[in-house]
């Protein structure tokens, strides 16, 4: 796992599938995403390195129920204490009293996906003990107020979070960058793409100068004209 100071108080931690981001708030942290299963130990030896402890992390929000975002969540919730968050249509999935349902793949998409699906680690993974539930608009404790929106399209339950004090956005798998043009598209693997690009407007639509995705290269300074940029590519939503 590579870990990239993008920020004073962010660092991406990049998997060999996806990626996550921990986020300081004095002594507080914060995971955005939490890996694929067996992440737990790997993220928390990363924060020791960092000059942390596991026990700041106080809450993992997950973007999505996706294994290559909440796979370690359960893992890392044990060893460090920490909260667990999603939105209330993927929880159930999170919690696995629910499967999730499969995405709709193009079929350009499908040599992609059997790809990344090999690169996953085998096993189920540990499920948190508890989800907390979150909707549209709700306001996290961290970052000066971190916003909720719901981005739905890749799943149901999809979610970006804002951060308006320091201009920061993280959209999960709704957006991502290409991996050879670093160019802003929409996420793949989508369960709805009509609702994931009707999801990309809105984001683009946010005020940002930091854009975290969930796979691909973050956009340091002027995220939201590329985010405009990406959203006319793309039309107007249906």
């Amino acid at each position: 796992m590579d870990v990239i100071e993008l920020l004073p108080r962010l660092h991406l931690l990049r998997f060999p599938v996806g990626q996550a981001y921990l986020w300081r708030d004095g002594d507080e942290l914060t995971m955005i995403d939490a890996g694929t299963i067996g992440s737990g130990r790997t993220i928390a030896d990363a924060v020791t390195a960092l000059g942390r402890a596991p026990s700041d992390l106080r809450r993992i929000v997950l973007t999505h129920f996706h294994e290559d975002h909440a796979g370690g969540a359960g893992e890392l919730a044990a060893l460090s204490g920490a909260e667990v968050l999603a939105h209330h249509l993927d929880a159930p999935v999170v919690r696995g009293e629910v499967p999730g349902p499969p995405p709709a793949l193009e079929d350009w998409e499908l040599p992609i996906h059997a790809e990344a699906v090999k690169r996953l680690p085998p096993g189920d993974p540990v499920r948190p003990e508890r989800v907390t539930e979150l909707s549209d608009g709700d306001v996290l404790d961290f970052g000066g107020g971190a916003h909720v929106v719901h981005a739905p399209g890749h799943t149901g339950g999809s979610i970006a979070l804002r951060l308006p004090e320091h201009g920061v956005l993280f959209t999960g798998d709704a957006v991502a960058a290409a991996p050879v043009t670093g160019s802003v598209v929409p996420g793949v693997f989508n369960l709805d793409r009509a609702r994931a690009i009707a999801s990309l407007h809105r984001l683009a639509g946010l005020d940002a100068e930091v854009a975290c995705f969930g796979h691909g290269d973050p956009v340091v300074g002027g995220a939201s004209a590329a985010l405009r940029k990406a959203a006319d590519a793309y039309g107007s939503p249906r």
